[in-house]
Order: structure tokens, then C-alpha cells, then sequence
């Protein structure tokens, strides 16, 4: 390993970054067992509590993982991603793929679990998706998704409400570019209205089944446009 002194300060992002390249550069290869933390610290001219916490954090990007009695392992050259990075990163088909199956289950759900709160913010998120036909495109978008965002609330599980908000900024960019890309609202100002309202009517009657088809019908159809792009 090369050698190399730290300067003061900020000692556990530098030893991370440091360490870091030793692992991306090949120096320290997939399976390989790091230096202890006393040889760590006296190399680069910090503490041990500084190495530590470096590789601490470079075990929270996936990079290197300890083995009670055995060390410290290079397990990965390159930090996982997180999932919103994953969704920046993904292709918009393979992301409607994954929505389709959240929301048509949250949709039957919804439909189960609605309470009457939930059935007053579906219809005033439907009001506004319609008012919102006369305004550009980005504030239909925005009301589009949140009238889908009541329906995932009203299914009542954190979980899919917490996954599908990691959805959201990447659905608002993806459906402004499809929306402008295809002109959909050019003859049809208010886009899939039919449709949504079907929905919501759906999960206000408690119709699970009606409420889950009718998110699949809009959700491939719009997926059936992207594959002929």
C-alpha cells in the first residue's frame, strides 16, 4: 500500500476517500483482507478511532465487511446504489413495470381498507387532476400524482406508501417527458380522465377488483406506448 499523511481535518472523510481508491484502484482486490487498524492509523498518520470510522462507512457502501475473529474484507470495488439512485438510473419501462405491481395491489387494497376520509381526498384529488386540465403540463402531472398517491395512502400500509414515494420525483420527470414527447394531451386536455375516475369510484364502492383493473388498464397503456417508442 502506498503511503501517504493526512492533513487535519476532515480526518474520516479523507481516510474514507483514501482507503476508498486503494479498494477502486485494485490495490486492495475483492476478497482481500485489509491491514489491521493500528497499521491503517499509523500509515496514514491518524487515529484509530479515524479508521474506524472510515471503515465503518465504507461497510455502509457495500465496499468491505467485518468478520468477527478474521478482519476486515474488501467485498465489492464499487458502492452499492441506493434505490433512488436505482430509479434515476432505470429505464422508464422497467420502471412501470415494477409501478404497475405496487399500485394495482395498493389500488385493491385501497379498495378494502378506504375509510371516509380517504374517499373525500380521492374525489378532491380527482377534481383537482380535472381543473388541473386546463394548466401546463407539469401541474397536470404533479395532480395526476397525487390523485395516485391518495389511492396508495388509502391502502393503509406504510410500506407501499414508503415505496411508492421513492417513485414519485421519478414518475414527475418520466410522465412530463412521455406527455410531452407524445403531445397526449393536445386533442385530450384532461388525459386518462375516464379512467381515473373509474378508479377512484371503484375504491369508493369497496369494488377490489374493479379498482385493481382499472389501474392496470391506464398503467399498461401507457406501458404499450412506451415499448412502441
Amino acid at each position: 500500500m502506498s503511503q501517504g499523511v493526512l492533513r487535519p481535518s476532515p480526518l474520516v472523510e479523507q481516510a474514507t476517500t483514501y482507503l476508498h481508491e486503494q479498494i477502486s484502484s485494485g490495490e486492495w482486490p475483492v476478497g482481500t483482507k485489509l491491514p489491521g487498524e493500528t497499521t491503517l492509523a499509523k500509515s496514514l498518520g491518524v487515529g484509530r478511532s479515524t479508521v474506524r470510522e472510515a471503515l465503518r462507512a465504507l461497510a455502509g457502501a457495500g465496499l468491505v465487511q467485518a468478520r468477527q475473529g478474521s478482519g476486515v474484507f474488501v467485498i465489492a470495488t464499487r458502492p452499492k446504489e441506493d434505490w433512488s439512485t436505482q430509479l434515476r438510473q432505470a429505464a422508464i419501462t422497467d420502471v412501470y413495470e415494477v409501478r404497475m405491481l405496487v399500485e394495482v395491489e395498493a389500488a385493491r387494497l385501497a379498495a378494502r381498507r378506504r375509510t371516509e376520509a380517504d374517499v373525500t381526498a380521492l374525489r378532491g384529488a380527482l377534481a383537482r387532476r380535472r381543473a388541473a386540465g386546463s394548466a401546463d403540463n407539469a401541474e397536470f402531472i404533479e395532480a395526476d400524482i397525487a390523485l395516485h398517491e391518495a389511492v396508495v395512502a388509502a391502502a393503509h400500509n406504510p410500506v407501499l406508501t414508503g415505496l411508492f414515494t421513492e417513485f414519485v420525483p421519478v414518475l414527475k420527470q418520466q410522465l412530463l417527458d412521455l406527455v410531452e414527447l407524445l403531445n397526449l394531451r393536445t386533442g385530450d386536455p384532461h388525459h386518462g380522465d375516464e379512467g381515473h375516475a373509474v378508479l377512484v369510484n371503484a375504491v369508493a364502492r369497496g369494488d377490489a377488483e374493479a379498482a385493481g383493473r382499472a389501474l392496470r388498464d391506464e398503467l399498461e397503456q401507457t406501458l404499450t406506448l412506451l415499448h412502441s417508442l
